[in-house]
């Protein structure tokens, strides 16, 4: 028998996994059953050591920030094109094991060969997504159905291999037919093939995705049941502030569309808000078991600005973003619970398996600390937490859980999700300034002078910001206009006027907290407690 190409095998195996690829994403969209290659992804940052894991981010933003493209708007995107790619990838290494291991045996698969093949595929698959998966639908039927179509593609696998093996004329049990003259050529099969597999993939992933946008659609519908009023004709308290932002500078409140979302598995957890319920137990006298409602009806609404960043942006990162946050303080919900003396913190798990927790007495000295139920007016969107988050000011997204499931009141500290990989313990909010725009196109005649505004925002969690200046090409630090900022829990808007000079510039901002502390200005890393640096850009004027 020829040596059969392990290429081939690897060709074969990619083009069959991006079949199963299409159909389970449409069977996912149908009913819920699990999507394999989000599972394994998700179940592979799961288990990998925290430097590894912080290894991957790193890398994916510095190849989304060297294309060019928002941080922000395409990093999900690109993690659920590598969980996909990761899989191909298995289906192209189990593909040329099974094409060498028929090459090297000299003999030509059949059904049981093939069977075998996808069990060993299929099973281990089977036992992550149900140690991963959030269906609630009952495992016995996810194992079936996965090892259903894995067993298929184990034979659709030997089937190709047989195919694509030379038919060798006087090997016992093999005899030259008409058919056998007539088989089709390796070229033309593997043509059909691909149709096939494309076929499949485009439908499933077509049909799937029509269907998961409408899933959206229905979630959002819900979860505007107990819409109040949103941002529109909304008047903000610093409505009459003389400083208006330089053309092109972001948004002063983000619209809920373009707010940032970070979560650690590669699609946002449903949560059924009519069913839920929070238990609240451990160190308490009274455990209580809230429903959405419980909290919405039972305790004072309050509301907050509220600006929140990632911990893994870079300086000049768009992972930060604006809105208003409703909710009721933490302290009034533990108040109830009747927590005990000798308790000291909250342990809270989240629906996507994160888990944080929150010191008691960090609780105690600020009444802000909410659990919160609704942005800009709105319940939670689906992405960003619903139905209930924590908002916990000065402190990164990366200890504020979503999807909240369940509050612990423990005298134990354990550490958090992103903790326990290398990320800081306390995860204070560092003070950073961007530039969003040098307005060349909305020059100012100012008297004989020309001046292009320049704009962006700073930032500094709940400490404010009390002066931010900008430097043109090294020269000196220059104090920019400040506007009244939404809240002491919001960035601020800043703006400055320069005097037109032709050719090519540098500017850099810097700042400084509401208490005269400079921010950082010496460049450090995301990891482990956030960045540090001086925002620059270059311009033509």
């Amino acid at each position: 028998m020829k040596r059969l190409n392990v290429g081939t095998g690897a060709f074969v195996g990619v083009l069959l996994t991006a079949a199963l690829t299409g159909l389970t994403y449409l069977v996912n969209r149908l009913v819920g059953l699990p999507f394999v290659p989000f599972e394994l992804f998700d179940w592979v940052a799961r288990v990998l050591p925290g430097p590894v894991v912080t290894f991957g981010i790193d890398r994916m933003i510095d190849a989304l920030l060297l294309l060019g493209v928002s941080v922000a708007d395409t990093a999900k995107s690109a993690e659920r094109a590598i969980a996909v790619i990761q899989f191909l990838g298995m289906g192209a290494v189990v593909g040329a094991v099974f094409f060498f291991t028929m090459t090297v045996r000299k003999t030509r698969p059949d059904h049981t060969a093939g069977l075998v093949a996808g069990a060993l595929f299929g099973l281990p698959v089977a036992a992550i997504s149900i140690a991963m998966g959030q269906s609630t639908i009952n495992p016995i039927f996810t194992i079936l159905w996965l090892l259903v179509v894995f067993l298929g593609w184990g034979l659709a696998l030997s089937r190709t291999c047989d195919r694509l093996l030379p038919v060798e004329p006087g090997r016992p049990g093999e005899e030259v037919s008409a058919a056998s003259v007539e088989q089709l050529s390796r070229r033309q099969f593997l043509i059909r093939l691909g149709a096939a597999s494309a076929a499949i993939t485009v439908v499933g992933t077509g049909v799937g995705t029509i269907l998961a946008q409408a899933e959206k659609r229905r979630l959002e519908a819900g979860s505007m049941a107990h819409n109040t009023e949103g941002s529109a004709g909304k008047v903000f308290p610093n409505a009459d502030d003389p400083v208006v932002p330089a053309p092109g500078t972001r948004p002063e409140y983000t619209p809920l569309k373009d707010h940032y979302s970070v979560f650690i598995r590669t699609e946002p957890t449903v949560i059924e808000g009519d069913t839920w319920m929070l238990p609240i137990t451990g160190l308490v006298d009274n455990p209580l078991v809230l429903t959405l409602d419980d909290i919405r009806d039972n305790y004072a609404s309050r509301d907050q600005y509220v600006t929140l960043s990632c911990i893994s942006g870079r300086v000049g990162t768009t992972l930060i973003s604006t809105t208003q946050w409703t909710g009721v303080s933490l302290q009034e919900v533990l108040a109830d619970a009747q927590v005990r003396p000798d308790a000291r913190y909250l342990y809270i798990t989240s629906g996507d398996g994160f888990y944080e927790t929150v010191d008691l007495d960090f609780i105690a000295s600020d009444e802000r600390i909410m659990l919160c139920y609704a942005w800009d007016g709105n319940p939670l969107p689906v992405e960003h937490g619903y139905p209930l988050r924590i908002w916990i000011p000065d402190r990164y997204g990366m200890k504020q859980p979503k999807w909240i499931t369940a509050i612990e009141v423990t005298d134990e500290y354990k550490e958090g999700y992103w903790v326990e990989r290398n990320w800081d313990e306390v995860a204070q909010v560092k003070a950073t300034s961007v530039i969003d725009a040098v307005a060349v196109d909305a020059l100012i005649e100012d008297g004989d002078q020309t001046m292009v505004p320049i704009g962006g925002i700073a930032f500094s969690g709940a400490r404010g910001i009390s002066q931010v200046q900008v430097r043109v090409n090294g020269g000196p630090w220059e104090d920019a206009q400040l506007r009244s900022p939404l809240s002491e829990t919001t960035w601020v808007i800043w703006r400055y006027e320069w005097p037109f000079a032709e050719g090519e510039h540098t500017f850099e901002v810097r700042c400084a907290e509401g208490d005269g502390t400079p921010q950082i200005e010496e460049a450090g890393d995301a990891r482990p407690g956030g960045s540090t640096g001086i925002h620059s850009v270059t311009a033509t004027v």
